[in-house]
């Protein structure tokens, strides 16, 4: 589905009241699934998985299986946003730093003051409180809720309590909240359109350069298993 297929099918979700969690795939959260089984089920079993990374764009080219366009998650937490203010939906924010997650809640309110906002939370809390956590969102009944954890909690966390938490829209936004508040900068157009926003983030944390030695493996597994999957597809 392009953006506005995407906000159609989450509305529709909205208003059936049934749980739906939505992943913002990328190439690192691919590489990590393929290493590690219990990942790969959390991902397979989402009910809508979008593309978010450039590179997962390109493999699905390379592999003639294209995409209508890719679906950027932080895009689509504004759209989602957007789309709420005209049907009166309301929000709930779960991640990130007791400062970061402050800052991006304040700043959402006055970018979209329609929007029904019913409580934040920073990402910073340990197992035993998982029930907590839970219940504040539960008694806060949003229609959405957007989680930025790290890649090892966000997507495991948002399953594990997906049905408990009885949100029709779970999303994992990953670093969104950074850039919503200000301490990062998103990368300019020029740079998204080239598929290059990975590099500007790194710019700006050089500290993620190992994460990034993940997307030359990425590109070469996909290049090399690309090439038997599609002469499996085509024989001839």
């Amino acid at each position: 589905m392009n953006m506005q297929e995407t906000v159609g099918y989450l509305a529709e979700a909205i208003a059936s009241h049934r749980p739906h969690r939505v992943v913002t795939g990328n190439p690192i959260m691919l590489m990590v699934g393929l290493e590690n089984p219990s990942f790969h089920r959390t991902l397979s079993t989402a009910e809508l998985v979008v593309p978010d990374g450039a590179g997962v764009v390109w493999a699905a080219r390379h592999l003639k299986q294209p995409v209508k366009e890719r679906v950027a998650g932080f895009d689509l937490m504004h759209e989602l946003l957007q789309e709420g203010e005209r049907r009166n939906w309301s929000v709930y924010l779960l991640g990130a730093s007791a400062e970061i997650i402050q800052t991006a809640y304040a700043n959402l309110q006055k970018q979209y003051p329609a929007m029904r906002f019913v409580g934040y939370r920073d990402g910073y809390f340990t197992d035993r409180e998982d029930g907590e956590v839970v219940a504040a969102i539960r008694a806060a009944n949003p229609d959405l809720l957007f989680v930025a954890r790290s890649t090892m909690n966000q997507e495991p966390w948002i399953e594990k309590y997906q049905n408990v938490l009885g949100v029709p829209v779970v999303m994992g936004v990953g670093g969104s909240f950074d850039v919503v508040s200000g301490k990062l900068k998103r990368a300019p157009a020029l740079f998204r359109k080239m598929g290059l926003e990975w590099f500007y983030r790194l710019i700006q944390e050089p500290s993620r350069y190992k994460r990034m030695l993940v997307l030359p493996q990425f590109a070469l597994k996909v290049i090399k298993d690309g090439e038997k999957v599609l002469k499996q597809s085509n024989p001839l």
